[in-house]
This record gives structure tokens, sequence and C-alpha cells, in this order.
């Protein structure tokens, strides 16, 4: 389990593809974009390297169509955004402080999409789409 792991040691497994896909859910996503985030300056680099490494992470298990574009930027964007507001010393600590990212169903993200229709949607898997004006 994951759900122990200091944030250092998680992105180092999952960058050496070490972690197994039954233990990668979403909150390991939060996760891990905390570390990236964390690790870089940058906001632009830290979203590259979250990027490819959850491609690299999804081609090595055989799945790189579960990668999905739209979700991985505007969950980066979301956890930078939460951790720029306050002061966090660990992943865990964000989440929680923050449990609605952790709720990919109903939580942060569900304020900006309609979260069954941009998983689904061909378009948004490949490139990031803006969400729709409410």
């Amino acid at each position: 389990m994951l759900d122990t792991t200091d944030d250092a040691t998680l992105l180092a497994r999952f960058e050496a593809l070490e972690v197994a896909p039954a233990d990668f859910h979403h909150a390991e996503h939060i996760r891990l974009a905390f570390s990236m985030l964390a690790a870089e300056v940058d906001f632009g680099r830290a979203a590259i390297r979250f990027r490819d490494a959850l491609i690299r992470f999804a081609t090595s298990i055989g799945a790189p169509g579960k990668y999905h574009e739209t979700l991985t930027w505007a969950y980066l964007a979301l956890v930078h955004e939460r951790m720029v507001a306050g002061t966090y010393a660990s992943s865990l600590e964000l989440l929680a402080a923050h449990p609605d990212l952790a709720d990919h169903r109903t939580g942060a993200l569900a304020r900006y999409y309609d979260l069954d229709a941009i998983t689904a949607s061909p378009l948004a898997r490949r490139v990031f789409v803006l969400p729709a004006p409410r």
C-alpha cells in the first residue's frame, strides 16, 4: 500500500516504474502531483514531468489509453493552487486539509467539469479541454 509511503519514496518508485497498477489510485495521482510540484520550482516543468511520468507508467502496464490529458492538467492546477494557498509538509497533509481533491466523482474538479462527460470524451483524453461555461 502506498498510503503511508513518504512523498520522496512514492515519487522515486513511480518514476522507476516500481508501483503496481493495483496500488495506484486517484489519491496516489494527487500525491504524485504534489511531490512533483514540490520538487520543481516551475509549474510548467513540473507539469511536463508529471504528464510524461503518467504516460510512461500507463504505457509500461500496457494501458496507454488510460492517460487523460484534461484530467491530468486540471488536477495538477488544482493541487498547485491549494499548495500555494497553504503550507503542507507532505501530500498526506494536503489531502487531509483538502479531502475534496481525493474525491474524483464529486470533489474539487466536479465544480468545473461534468466528470462523466469529460472522462468519456476522446478529445479531452488527447488535448486539454477547458470547462464548459456554467
